[in-house]
């Protein structure tokens, strides 16, 4: 029992040994099982980042919210016109908000821009600031709370008053140093307003920042971004996560009356949970999590087939050395394991170096689309596994074929 660790310490030394002496030749077969190890686990670890960060940034709205929003455009089977169906009105947004009769917040908001340029000062933004008009509520139906200042007050959204509350990332763009924000006049998209409020820093996610928001009165949205067709978003908050669907049945009965719709008449709008629009993003992405799962195997396998060749044109460069170890009582069994031990330690060199590129690359989309750092441990055990897979498959005929050699014709090999 004890010759047995001995035999493959042993071997495992030889591996390191050839593997040295035929540098280039292990190097190449190792840069390419480290690819295809660095597109499995990067991607896969990109993959779980955007994962974590879209499930941060709709928990961040608690799973007792829900929104009401315009129902996209389909395709009619058979390949007739598109159905397109009504945009949500100013109108229909007010009308449900103020006969909704049900213990929740209920915002409205609609985008008046999303490339704007805030300006105080000598400061300036860059031109990615997205305009929000929307009302008191905001504040409870999209988890965002003030760092200083105050809401809107009713005076406010009523006439449209020119005031703002600025997102994180804006404030401190435009007030540096003793800057204060509250009561400054700051300039968004060529209009003036007065900053009430700074937004804590919420981070961002797919490549969106929260932090780069500036919300306005909805009455003062309508006055200055002004245009026809304005489709409205309606945000549900419920007091409790009990009460959630029963809000949802009241909220589509009562939508349904305000748009007119007919008993029997399908929907003309989305009531779409935030768990649930998460989740339909991460099943999408689960599309490409498939797809980069099959490119990372078809990268190994061709590195399986370099390799198997590698070891073959091995066996018959060493032929000599084989018969010099059977005549020496080198058994069948030892050979092989040998070779074979040879074949998995390049491949685990090659697996752990495309590790650690995966999860640097992996981690450098993390860092633009705002998610954490992470290590994806299944991810990193199961190219470890893979790679030693691939080198008992790609080493096993070279190492049976070793093995098999004659002592005697081997011994007179030139």
């Amino acid at each position: 029992m004890k010759l047995i660790p001995a035999v493959l310490f042993e071997n495992l030394k030889l591996a390191l040994v050839s593997v040295r002496a035929h540098m280039l030749r292990a190097s190449l077969t190792v840069l390419i099982i480290a690819f295809g190890i660095m597109a499995l686990v990067g991607i896969l670890t990109a993959i779980d980042s955007i994962k974590l960060s879209i499930t941060d940034n709709f928990a961040r709205l608690g799973a007792n919210s829900f929104s009401i929003r315009n129902r996209e455009m389909q395709v009619q089977p058979g390949g007739g016109s598109p159905q397109v169906f009504e945009r949500i009105s100013y109108d229909q947004a007010v009308a449900f908000k103020e006969q909704f009769d049900f213990p929740a917040y209920v915002s409205i908001s609609v985008q008046g821009s999303g490339s704007a340029t805030a300006r105080f000062g000598n400061q300036e933004t860059n031109p990615n600031v997205r305009i929000i008009g929307s009302d008191e509520n905001y504040l409870f139906t999209s988890g965002s709370e003030l760092s200083s200042g105050r809401n809107f007050s009713q005076a406010e959204l009523q006439y449209g008053a020119g005031v703002v509350l600025l997102g994180y990332d804006v404030a401190n763009t435009l007030f540096q140093g003793d800057a204060e924000p509250q009561g400054s006049i700051v300039s968004i998209a060529g209009m003036r307003y007065e900053v009430i409020g700074v937004f804590e820093q919420q981070g961002s996610g797919l490549g969106f920042s929260e932090d780069l928001n500036c919300i306005i009165p909805y009455m003062t949205l309508r006055q200055n971004f002004s245009r026809p067709n304005m489709n409205y978003t309606i945000n549900v908050s419920t007091f409790g996560m009990e009460t959630l669907e029963e809000a949802i049945d009241e909220a589509t009965g009562l939508f349904r009356i305000i748009r007119g719709l007919r008993v029997g008449e399908p929907n003309s709008f989305d009531m779409a949970k935030s768990d649930n629009i998460a989740q339909a993003l991460i099943e999408n992405i689960s599309f490409v999590t498939i797809a980069a799962t099959v490119i990372g195997l078809i990268t190994l396998l061709g590195a399986a087939i370099g390799l198997m060749n590698i070891m073959l044109v091995s066996v018959t460069e060493r032929t000599q050395e084989v018969g010099i170890r059977k005549a020496l009582g080198a058994s069948r069994a030892v050979i092989r394991q040998q070779f074979l031990s040879e074949a998995i330690v390049i491949c685990q060199i090659g697996g752990v170096l495309g590790i650690i590129l995966g999860i640097i690359a992996g981690n450098g989309i993390s860092m633009i689309v705002g998610s954490s750092f992470i290590v994806p441990w299944v991810w990193v055990i199961s190219g470890l596994l893979l790679c030693f897979g691939v080198g008992v498959i790609a080493g096993y005929y070279p190492a049976a074929k070793a093995s098999a050699l004659d002592p005697i014709e081997s011994l007179r090999y030139e």
